[in-house]
């Protein structure tokens, strides 16, 4: 069994975000980059498949620049087999997709798996686009996923309104993956050293052109500072409430 991990590599949480070029390019000077949380559930999960199961073989892909290399090199220590990356830089949610589905139509996979979303674009969209151009079933977002004994179906769940889905899917499949379907895992000093080792692909774009343009990035606006009151405080929350004209 093949598995596929399609990996984005994004701005840590904690850097500080700004924006140059009159506010039409992100500044990435500076910034930290890691692997989506997300694609970290999913990395984490196909590894846990493939510590009962050594027979799956795990690769992981990016479609990004040079310097998310470290990255590929960190999953492969976590436990991938081997990494690609795709040398465009990941303009826009269709554009990635393209560029999976040439990946994958020519190195065909059972399984990929994705992040429900980036955190960066959080547009939840690659894994329906990638299913859709490759004609295969998409689910998202999926909590759970295990193999059948044949390990031609998955058993997976997903969120629903509400509750939680069951399904019983036929094999090849894109999943967009969210906690708790694994556990994060952190890379040992035995799978740092094979990782320098390991294969590291760097592939041409395929042909595609991105057709959306960015006009201009903005920051949130600042909220309005917290008041925390006493439960039993009543007056001070009326009079706070009358400042605010609510």
């Amino acid at each position: 069994m093949n598995i596929l991990i399609c990996i984005s590599c994004v701005p840590d949480t904690t850097s500080t975000i700004s924006f140059v070029n009159d506010d039409k390019k992100f500044n990435s000077d500076g910034v930290q980059y890691i692997i989506g949380p997300y694609e970290d559930y999913a990395l984490a999960r196909a590894v846990e498949l493939k510590e009962k199961d050594n027979s799956i073989h795990i690769s992981v892909l990016n479609v990004g620049l040079e310097r998310n290399d470290p990255l590929l090199r960190k999953a492969l220590a976590i436990g991938a087999d081997d990494a690609y990356r795709i040398d465009v830089f990941p303009n826009d949610s269709l554009f990635v997709a393209h560029q999976i589905s040439s990946f994958v139509n020519e190195n065909p996979f059972d399984i990929i798996l994705m992040g429900k979303e980036s955190i960066d674009f959080n547009s939840s969209q690659v894994h329906h686009i990638t299913g859709s151009l490759l004609g295969i079933p998409s689910f998202s977002p999926v909590t759970q996923l295990d193999l059948n004994s044949n390990k031609n179906k998955i058993l997976i769940k997903k969120e629903i309104d509400n509750g939680l889905e069951t399904l019983e899917v036929v094999l090849p499949v894109v999943l967009g993956c969210q906690e708790p379907i694994a556990e994060w895992k952190i890379p040992n000093m035995r799978g740092i050293m094979n990782a320098r080792t390991k294969h590291l692909k760097v592939i041409d774009q395929f042909e595609c052109v991105s057709k959306i343009n960015y006009k201009k990035y903005s920051l949130p606006e600042k909220k309005d500072n917290l008041i925390i009151i006493d439960e039993n405080n009543i007056n001070e929350l009326v009079v706070a409430l009358k400042l605010k004209n609510l």
